[in-house]
């Protein structure tokens, strides 16, 4: 399951929607709305992510969470660090060689590190 997947399945169920109705109202397949929850389709687009936002009646900072959600949900996602230091180098490969030995507060308690040292507002709520 994806950041966005999780937010977007919790806002259809708080709704009673199924992905039935939501797959009909974007003109997709069911198949589709389950791969990008689940991750086996790639992020979606931005246009693609309106349309959802619109369909749920998201407006304002529900529908920016979701967005960014979005952009942070690419199943396999690359680190290009080749213009950065041997640190960055060895971090980038660290993660992507031992992400799936981290638990999920792990996961949580490094991703919050991050976000403090680059001072990213913390919006990611996807518990609904």
């Amino acid at each position: 399951m994806t950041p966005f997947g999780l937010k977007m399945r919790d806002l259809r169920a708080e709704r009673g929607l199924t992905q039935q109705q939501q797959a009909d109202y974007l003109g997709v397949s069911k198949a589709y709305i389950s791969a990008l929850e689940t991750g086996s389709r790639g992020r979606p687009s931005g246009p693609f992510v309106d349309q959802i936002c619109a369909w749920l009646g998201l407006i304002w900072d529900d529908a920016e969470v979701l967005k960014m959600l979005a952009a942070m949900s690419h199943p396999k996602p690359t680190i290009d660090a080749s213009k950065c230091s041997a640190d960055a180098v060895y971090l980038a490969n660290l993660l992507a060689q031992n992400i799936h030995r981290l638990s999920v507060g792990q996961c949580v308690e490094v991703t919050a590190m991050v976000e403090r040292h680059l001072q990213i507002r913390e919006s990611r709520d996807m518990s609904g």
